[in-house]
């Protein structure tokens, strides 16, 4: 059972807003805050270079619990200032040649496809899209089909898309990738933190995330987690820092053994330890409770959306996501924000330009509202928010 006294003390922010806006930015616990601010002062007292040296030990705890939260090891673990920067970085340790595939899907995030692009630009490969089932996300048997015709040099999905509920089956294609001997690259960058994740479940190479979301971390920070496979086979960022590898000689570098080979040796050491607090805060509640719960709480807002007039739920899957998306033929999206707004609940937009594939087979050409509870969020909260957009849209 979740302790909503002590969840809801422990989390200043609620005093001020309703906060529907955990899949852009959630609101950080009391733990979180204080280790940002101890550290920051501690810095201020005796140096930024210094206090990184007496709080050493600690900052390990970020690779120690970033790993439990994903049931591998610290070595497998890079800490990052974003899921895009871990991504990018991921993307770059690939020797991509003209006429490698990458195989994707229609609903990967808009910053994916972006790179995916510019790699094509830059390199000559080509992207492929697996097809998606009627309602039900991406195709395993179409990426079975494709994996086994194209070859591909990475497949690439993301885990909970930033437009819809969608949760894609991302286990089942893991499965798929280690029996064809394809690099498989996850980003989970909306999952971790709302749902539980298993990098040896999911048998991926490279997964990506960010600490701001689900996880109530704070901004500029993420992590990358990389595979002992990759790990073996040399795979590196095209940049290494020096904190990556050790200069032998004149023309020469030797790789460290672990993942934060992908690191930079400048670090935000007062986020990180914010970070680790998060991800412990997280751990200590239960990844399968809050999961639980926040089921719970998405089915009642869900529920209620609907019978709202002229709304329209966008969401689609056979298990749905803590992102809820709609639009209405009454008010548009940016005018109900600004309702809710005015009311002090936080919300968010999911613009055309951020999902083309995805909102155009639906038929839209507008923004959507996306509002995302979080296991903090009360009955109470959703009422109050389903009324203002009632008021809103009578």
């Amino acid at each position: 059972m979740l302790d909503f006294l002590s969840l809801r003390a422990d989390t200043p922010g609620v005093q001020h807003v309703v906060h529907f806006n955990n899949a852009g930015a959630s609101l950080m616990p009391k733990p979180v805050i204080d280790a940002i601010t101890n550290h920051i002062e501690l810095e201020a007292s005796i140096g930024g270079y210094e206090a990184a040296q007496a709080r050493e030990e600690v900052i390990t705890n970020f690779y120690t619990s970033t790993a439990e939260l994903l049931n591998t090891n610290a070595e497998n673990i890079a800490a990052m200032a974003s899921a895009t920067d871990a991504y990018a970085q991921a993307l770059s340790s690939i020797p991509f040649e003209r006429g490698d595939v990458i195989l994707t899907t229609i609903n990967d995030y808009v910053s994916n496809q972006i790179a995916f692009i510019s790699l094509q630009k830059r390199f000559g490969i080509e992207i492929v899209r697996a097809a998606d089932e009627p309602e039900n996300g991406v195709s395993v048997d179409d990426m079975a089909q494709k994996i086994k015709a194209l070859r591909p040099k990475l497949v690439a999905v993301t885990h909970v898309p930033t437009n819809s509920g969608l949760v894609q089956p991302v286990e089942a294609i893991g499965q798929l990738c280690r029996e064809n001997d394809v690099l498989y690259l996850v980003d989970a960058c909306q999952s971790v933190g709302q749902l539980p994740v298993n990098v040896t479940q999911i048998q991926c190479d490279f997964l990506t995330a960010t600490g701001r979301k689900f996880l109530r971390g704070p901004r500029g920070t993420g992590f990358l987690y990389v595979s002992d496979k990759a790990l073996a086979a040399n795979l590196a960022p095209l940049f290494i820092d020096l904190h990556g590898a050790t200069w032998e000689s004149a023309d020469t570098y030797q790789l460290i053994e672990t993942a934060r080979r992908f690191e930079n040796w400048e670090f935000p050491y007062a986020l990180i330890l914010g970070a680790a607090e998060a991800n412990r805060y997280a751990l200590n509640i239960g990844l399968d409770t809050i999961a639980r719960r926040n089921a719970d709480l998405c089915a009642s807002l869900r529920r209620q959306l609907v019978e709202l007039p002229g709304v329209r739920l966008l969401d689609e899957g056979k298990q749905l996501s803590s992102i809820i998306t709609f639009v209405s033929d009454r008010k548009s999206a940016y005018e109900l924000k600004a309702a809710l707004q005015a009311e002090h609940i936080n919300t968010s937009i999911s613009g055309h330009g951020a999902a083309i594939l995805d909102f155009d087979r639906k038929g839209m050409k507008t923004a959507a509202l996306r509002i995302s509870p979080h296991y903090f969020n009360t009955e109470d909260e959703i009422n109050t928010l389903v009324e203002t957009l009632k008021n809103a849209l009578a």
